[in-house]
C-alpha cells in the first residue's frame, strides 16, 4: 500500500522495498532491531540519487520520530529548513536557516529528501500492516551506503572522452516503537527505605545539639 517510488519513471530507477518484498528479503541489515516484533524494515538498493547529499539528510533524521521527520523533510523542500552538512561540506555555502541546527553551511538536497520521506512512507505503511502505533515510532536505525557507480561519458576537445559518473546509493532503515515512560508510584510511609546517614553528618548532628543544650 506505500506510495510508488520517486525513481520510477527514469531509465536507470532503484529499487524500493519494504521488509516484505523480494528485494529487501535478499538485502542484509546492518543491524538489528532490539525488538523485532515492535519494530519494521524499509529498503532501497541502487537508488539513482547522489551518496553523499543523502548521507548528510539520513544523519540530520537519525534518532527522530516519524512524524517529527516527515514535517521535517517536507519542510527542507518548501525551503523552509535546510539539512546542516557537518560532513562532505567541501564547498558548501553558508545560511542562516543553518542556525537552526547549531551549523554553519547548509543546503536543500531535493531528491535526497523525497526518497527518504518515500521510505519513511514505505516503512510506515509496514508499520501499520503489523500492527504497530505509528504515533510512537522513531528511527532506530538508518544507513547509507555506496552502490556500484554507473558510467556515462562525456566529450571533450580533441575528439576526446572523460567518464562521467553517476553515485547511487543503497539505503536502509528500522523504525522501532519508542519505549513508554512509566511514572514512578507513591511509596508508603511504611516501605518507605529510610534515608542513609553518614558518620560525618551524624557527628554534625551531634555537635549542634550539645551547642543547643
Amino acid at each position: 500500500p506505500a506510495a510508488p517510488c520517486p525513481a520510477q519513471g527514469s531509465k536507470q530507477q532503484g529499487r524500493c522495498a519494504g521488509a516484505g518484498q523480494v528485494a529487501a528479503g535478499a538485502m542484509k541489515y546492518s543491524r538489528e532491531a532490539e525488538n523485532s516484533t515492535k519494530s519494521c524494515k524499509a529498503s532501497g538498493s541502487d537508488l539513482r540519487v547522489h551518496f553523499k547529499n543523502t548521507c548528510v539528510t539520513a544523519a540530520a533524521i537519525k534518532k527522530m520520530q516519524l512524524k517529527k521527520a516527515k514535517k521535517y523533510l517536507e519542510d527542507v523542500l518548501e525551503h523552509k529548513q535546510a539539512i546542516p552538512f557537518r560532513f562532505f561540506n567541501g564547498c558548501i555555502g553558508r545560511h542562516a536557516q543553518a542556525k537552526m541546527t547549531n551549523a554553519t553551511q547548509c543546503r536543500w538536497p531535493k531528491k535526497s529528501c523525497e526518497f527518504l520521506l518515500h521510505l519513511l512512507k514505505n516503512a510506515e505503511s509496514n508499520a501499520e500492516v503489523k500492527g504497530l502505533d505509528t504515533d510512537n515510532l522513531e528511527i532506530f536505525h538508518i544507513q547509507v551506503n555506496r552502490a556500484q557507480k554507473q558510467r556515462r561519458r562525456t566529450y571533450r576537445a580533441h575528439g576526446r572522452t572523460n567518464p562521467y559518473m553517476s553515485s547511487p546509493c543503497h539505503i536502509e532503515l528500522i523504525l522501532q516503537e519508542k519505549d513508554r515512560a512509566v511514572t514512578k508510584g507513591e511509596e508508603d510511609e511504611e516501605t518507605k527505605r529510610p534515608k542513609k546517614i553518614f558518620k560525618k553528618r551524624l557527628a554534625q548532628q551531634r555537635s549542634q545539639a550539645l551547642t543547643a543544650a
